[in-house]
């Protein structure tokens, strides 16, 4: 693990320990905003958190002191292996069929299940045959941009670059509204900050990034959705 300092944006990752984030990066809290039927249509920002340049975030679930690390970790024996694929998108990603006047790519393992890529009446992989209609084309553009994780990405032609939503560099701590009530969801990282795994390596650089925080993640250190409620 490289050794981190006070100016230079990014996250480290500590063997079976906290996220170390660096470079005083902003710190909030945000929740997801949802339908009268439980449908999440988008997030709400609550707060900024205060934080010092260099503070670490509990990757364990364990925290008396959430989002913050307390230690937890090294009592609870936690088994933070990362698994969790370091190759760029780009070598997973599927291009999903039908669609006219946009390209929509997926990429199943980084799904979360964070639930804004469908509602009750509609969902991504049933609008793609209706995208001549500008109107379904927007919605699937919001629902693709609300998508923490960027499971779902999108270009308008399949040679353009992919469009991506403007979002800060910060890193959110998220609550998820569920059938039983809100939870603690994952750590949304935004805007392009470099992540670096407690080995050295580093994942891909992405403007959408989702970390599990509950330690239950098979998919560490990314979020799998192993937070909510089965």
């Amino acid at each position: 693990m490289s050794e981190a300092n006070n100016s230079e944006k990014k996250i480290v990752i500590h063997l079976d320990g906290p996220y170390e984030v660096c470079g005083g990066i902003p710190l909030v809290h945000k929740t997801q905003v949802v339908s009268e039927f439980g449908e999440p249509l988008t997030w709400e920002k609550n707060e900024t958190i205060p934080t010092d340049g260099i503070y670490c975030l509990c990757r364990c679930g364990r925290s008396h002191e959430m989002p913050f690390c307390d230690g937890a970790h090294a009592e609870a024996d936690f088994d933070g292996t990362e698994t969790a694929d370091t190759q760029p998108i780009t070598a997973r990603q599927e291009t999903m069929p039908g669609s006219t006047k946009i390209t929509v790519r997926y990429d199943d393992s980084l799904c979360m299940d964070s639930g804004f890529c469908g509602c009750r009446k509609t969902n991504i992989p049933r609008m793609l045959a209706e995208t001549t209609d500008t109107q379904v084309r927007s919605l699937l553009i919001a629902m693709i941009e609300r998508c923490p994780s960027g499971a779902y990405t999108y270009s308008i032609e399949a040679d353009q670059p992919e469009i991506e939503p403007d979002l800060p560099q910060q890193v959110a701590v998220t609550t998820d509204i569920t059938d039983q009530g809100p939870v603690n969801g994952a750590l949304w990282v935004t805007g392009g900050i470099p992540i670096e795994r407690s080995d050295g390596k580093p994942l891909e650089t992405r403007n959408r990034v989702t970390l599990c925080s509950c330690g239950l993640s098979k998919n560490k250190p990314l979020c799998d959705g192993a937070h909510r409620p089965k």
